[in-house]
C-alpha cells in the first residue's frame, strides 16, 4: 500500500517551493498578478496538505475538513491565476470547489464515511480541473500552442477525478481498499499536475517571446508599428484576399514645419504631437491594414482599397481631421497639419520598394505644391517609381472637401446665371 503520509509531505514541499519561487518572480514584475495568486494558492494548497499528513496527530477537524478544504481552495487559486494572466475577471465559479467540499462533508452520512468523503473529494477536486481547463483557454483569441496541451492535461485530471469518484461509489469498497484507491489516484493526480506544471512554465515562455517580439515591432512613443513591424505586416496585408478586385494603396504622412514645433515649443510638445497624429490616424486606418511610423516625423499605412478613390477618401479625411484644431499643449495652441504621398498599386504585383518609393515622391510633390495636401500617384505611376525626384507637376492634387463644396457652390451659381 502506497504511504499516503510520505507522499502528501513530499508534495507539501513541492507546492511550498513553487510558492516560493512564484512569489520571487512576482516581486521581480509587481504588474504580474497572477504570479502572487499562484504562489498563494501552492502555499495554501501546501498548508491543506501539511493538515492532511499529521492526520492522527492534530484534530480530525483540522485536518480532514480544513486540510481538504485548504487543497481545493489553492485550485481556485490557480483559476483565478489564469484568468488575471489574460487580464480577465475571476468568475464567482472559480470557488466551486472548496464551496462543494465544505457544503458537503458536513452531511452525516458524509462527514462518517471515508469512502464518502472520498468521493466527494474527488467531485469537487474535478470541477475544479474542468475549471482549469476553461481558464486556460484566452477569451481574445490569442493562442499560444501549450494553451491546448495544457487544456487537455486539465481535462485528463478532471477525468481521473471523475472515475476515482465514480467507481468507489459504484463498488463501494471498504476503507481499507478505499484508501488503496486513493493512493492511486493521488499519484495520478500529482503526475498530471506536475505536467501542467512544467507546460505552464513553457506557456509564460511563450507569452515571454511574444511579449518582446510586440515590443521590437512597436514604436515606444506613439504606440504604433515602427519600421520593422511595418516590413512584417507589409507582407501580411499584401497577403489578404477579401475577394475583388483588390489593391494596396500606400500612405506617406509627413507632419509639416516639425522642426519649427520641436524648436518653438519644444521636444516634448513634439511627443505629443506625434502621438496626437496616429491617436487620430487609427481611427481612420481600416482594420486589417498595417499603420505605424517610420522614423522622425513621417508614418506610413499600407491599406487594401478597392479603387483610388477610396484611399484618397482616407488620407483627405485623416489629413482634415488633423488639422482641423490647433493642438493643446500645456497653456500653447500648436497648429499642425500634414503632407500625404499616395501611391497604387494591384495587390498581386504589390511591392514595398516601389510602393515606398513611389509613396515618397508623391510627398515630396505635395511638399512642392505647398504643404497641407494629398499628392496621388497612379499605379502607372507608382509601378514607374525611381529614386529622382518628381517635377512640380508629378501626380494628381487630391481636392480636399472643402474644395469640392466651394466647385458644387460654384457650378450651381453658374446654373443660376
Amino acid at each position: 500500500m502506497l504511504n499516503i503520509s510520505t507522499g502528501l509531505t513530499i508534495w507539501c514541499t513541492e507546492a511550498m517551493t513553487f510558492a516560493t519561487v512564484l512569489f520571487i518572480a512576482w516581486r521581480h514584475d509587481r504588474k504580474a498578478k497572477a504570479y502572487l495568486v499562484w504562489s498563494l494558492g501552492f502555499a495554501i494548497s501546501a498548508l491543506g496538505f501539511a493538515l492532511l499528513a499529521a492526520r492522527g496527530f492534530i484534530p480530525n477537524f483540522l485536518s480532514v475538513e480544513i486540510g481538504n478544504g485548504l487543497s481545493l481552495l489553492g485550485e481556485s487559486a490557480w483559476i483565478t491565476g489564469f484568468y488575471w494572466l489574460d487580464k480577465r475577471k475571476a468568475p464567482w465559479t472559480a470557488l466551486l470547489p472548496p464551496i462543494i467540499w465544505f457544503a458537503g462533508v458536513e452531511l452525516p452520512w458524509i462527514h462518517e464515511s471515508f469512502v464518502n468523503r472520498a468521493i466527494l473529494y474527488d467531485l469537487a477536486g474535478a470541477v475544479g480541473a474542468t475549471l482549469l481547463a476553461t481558464a486556460v483557454q484566452p477569451g481574445d483569441g490569442r493562442r499560444e500552442a501549450s494553451r491546448g496541451q495544457l487544456g487537455f492535461v486539465f481535462l485528463a485530471l478532471a477525468c481521473l477525478c471523475f472515475v476515482s469518484a465514480a467507481s468507489m461509489a459504484i463498488l463501494q469498497p471498504s476503507a481499507d481498499v478505499a484508501l488503496i484507491y486513493r493512493g492511486y489516484s493521488a499519484l495520478g493526480s500529482a503526475l498530471l499536475i506536475t505536467i501542467a506544471i512544467v507546460l505552464c512554465g513553457r506557456l509564460l515562455m511563450e507569452r515571454s517571446e511574444r511579449r518582446w517580439r510586440a515590443i521590437s515591432i512597436t514604436d515606444t512613443l506613439t504606440g504604433v508599428l515602427n519600421r520593422r513591424g511595418l516590413q512584417d505586416y507589409f507582407e501580411l496585408v499584401a497577403g489578404k484576399d477579401i475577394g475583388g478586385t483588390q489593391k494596396i494603396a500606400t500612405l506617406l504622412f509627413d507632419l509639416d514645419h516639425f522642426k519649427a514645433i520641436n524648436d518653438r515649443y519644444g521636444h516634448q510638445t513634439g511627443d505629443i504631437v506625434l502621438a496626437e497624429f496616429a491617436r487620430i490616424s487609427r481611427q481612420f486606418i481600416p482594420r486589417g491594414s498595417a499603420f505605424g511610423r517610420m522614423g522622425g516625423e513621417e508614418f506610413t499605412a499600407f491599406v487594401i482599397v478597392q479603387d483610388q478613390s477610396e484611399a484618397e477618401a482616407i488620407a483627405e479625411t485623416i489629413r482634415m481631421d488633423f488639422c482641423r484644431v490647433p493642438l493643446l499643449a500645456g497653456r500653447s495652441l500648436v497648429p499642425a497639419t500634414v503632407s500625404i504621398g499616395l501611391a497604387m498599386m494591384p495587390r498581386e504585383t504589390a511591392n514595398w520598394d516601389k510602393l515606398v518609393s513611389a509613396a515618397d515622391r508623391a510627398l515630396y510633390a505635395a511638399k512642392r505644391a505647398g504643404r497641407n495636401c494629398t499628392i496621388a500617384f497612379s499605379e502607372t505611376e507608382a509601378a514607374m517609381a525611381t529614386n529622382t525626384p518628381p517635377d512640380a507637376n508629378s501626380g494628381e492634387l487630391v481636392p480636399s472637401l472643402d474644395d469640392q463644396i466651394h466647385a458644387l457652390r460654384r457650378l450651381g451659381s453658374l446654373s443660376r446665371m
